[in-house]
């Protein structure tokens, strides 16, 4: 029940890459039905990589791993111009690079004292709490029935059974309220008539992922170039998730783990190239999760893989979770990523902010990460890559909260290195 109420919420965020692309490079149903069955499997290969510490790969943190979302509008626009094979050219060259550098990144772990952490948690909790609002008033900005009551309502009573079960239930209840928020918000969703089960029917009974299902893959240095800017926001992100996860299981995070988990990122990318499905990296909604259950082991997360991978061979029983209203799910990501933004919170209280300088740190690496957030059209004269970087509230938060703890902090980073 814990593995499958991690599934649930990351399913709808890594469903979303697939049917975005899928969609702008317009894929006929029966590729469209392979790119999301196949990524769904990558998923729970992707996650086993981090589970299973190894010599080489594997942070051994309980991290679900799903598409990067920042890797949308790249990949769209590198498959709509150049062609879908450069397109998983680019996907395989930027893994065999995060491989190349997880151990020069991981060394600079001593950037990442807590008032950077805790900026950088809190950043990538709030700045997803717009997300599930999106997906609060029923995903699509542009629909008529953006924001109706239908939505809303179910949306609504989804958080508050997800609170009144996490502050009243005890026990084994309480450590899946999320799940019990999904399944009993979806219920009262079919009453408003907002979920239909066509997507069941139309999906197939098996299927195996397929090498080169798209096609071989060429190789273009432009897109490289920005599938490489990609990875290095995706491994920025993974780096706050880590923390993140080592503060909630009070496991500590050296140089060697940061090292095998970017490897194990890595990885799974080149495999998300030969597949053909997309880069993968930790999915910080599962932090929420994972701090709302009280489960801090990786059992259910092993659960959560197997579950990806069968998922990902049987389309017409992944198909039944696609028919979850994005109410339902925004309502329950509220929640999560409310919780995440709360961590990060609370680690700056282990920061001494009687210094002026820790102040100035938080403020402004918070300020822009959330600024960036709401308006990247500011970048929109700059060149795509640029833009890539940028227009992440993530990595300007966390550059900055580095580039700033060093300036003013510095004498604390060379004792912290020696």
């Amino acid at each position: 029940m814990l593995g499958l109420q991690h599934l649930l919420a990351m399913y709808s965020g890594d469903i979303l890459v697939p049917l975005l692309i899928g969609g702008a490079l317009h894929f006929n149903a029966a590729q469209m039905t392979y790119l999301v069955s196949a990524d769904i499997f990558m998923c729970g290969i992707a996650t086993l990589l981090q589970l299973r510490t190894t010599p080489l790969t594997g942070i051994g943190l309980p991290v679900v791993l799903g598409c990067a979302v920042q890797a949308v509008a790249p990949l769209e626009s590198i498959g709509g111009t150049l062609g879908i094979t450069y397109m998983y050219g680019a996907i395989i060259c930027a893994g065999f690079f995060v491989f190349l550098i997880a151990g020069l990144f991981a060394r600079i772990k001593n950037l990442f004292p807590p008032v950077v952490t805790g900026s950088l948690i809190t950043i990538i909790g709030f700045t997803l709490v717009p997300v599930g609002f999106q997906n609060l008033g029923g995903g699509d900005l542009t629909a008529k029935s953006f924001g109706s009551f239908s939505n809303l309502a179910v949306g609504g009573i989804t958080i508050v059974i997800i609170l009144l079960i996490s502050a009243f239930a005890k026990g084994f209840i309480q450590s899946i309220a999320i799940l019990i928020g999904i399944v009993a918000g979806s219920f009262i969703a079919s009453a408003f008539g907002l979920i239909s089960l066509d997507p069941v029917g139309q999906a197939s009974w098996f299927h195996l992922p397929q090498l080169f299902y798209f096609g071989v893959p060429t190789f273009n240095t432009s897109s490289i170039i920005t599938m490489i800017l990609v990875s290095l926001t995706t491994m920025i992100e993974s780096t706050g998730v880590f923390f993140a996860l080592s503060d909630v299981t009070g496991q500590k995070v050296g140089t060697n783990d940061l090292k095998r988990g970017y490897r194990a990122e890595g990885i799974a990318a080149m495999l998300g190239g030969v597949f053909n499905t997309f880069p993968y990296s930790t999915f910080s909604q599962n932090v929420g999760v994972l701090k709302l259950s009280g489960v801090k082991t990786r059992k259910p997360v092993y659960y959560a893989a197997f579950f990806l991978i069968i998922l990902g061979l049987l389309p017409k029983f992944a198909a039944v979770a696609t028919t979850i209203p994005s109410a339902v799910l925004g309502g329950a990501m509220i929640v999560m990523f409310g919780m995440v933004g709360v961590q990060g919170v609370q680690i700056l209280k282990k920061v001494d902010f009687s210094k002026n300088s820790n102040l100035l740190v938080a403020s402004m690496s918070i300020g822009l990460g959330l600024g960036v957030t709401v308006y990247p059209q500011i970048f929109q004269h700059m060149s795509n890559e640029w833009q890539i970087m940028l227009s992440n509230g993530v990595v300007v938060g966390s550059v900055t909260a580095v580039v700033l703890n060093l300036i003013f902090n510095h004498d604390s980073f060379k004792k912290a290195a020696k």
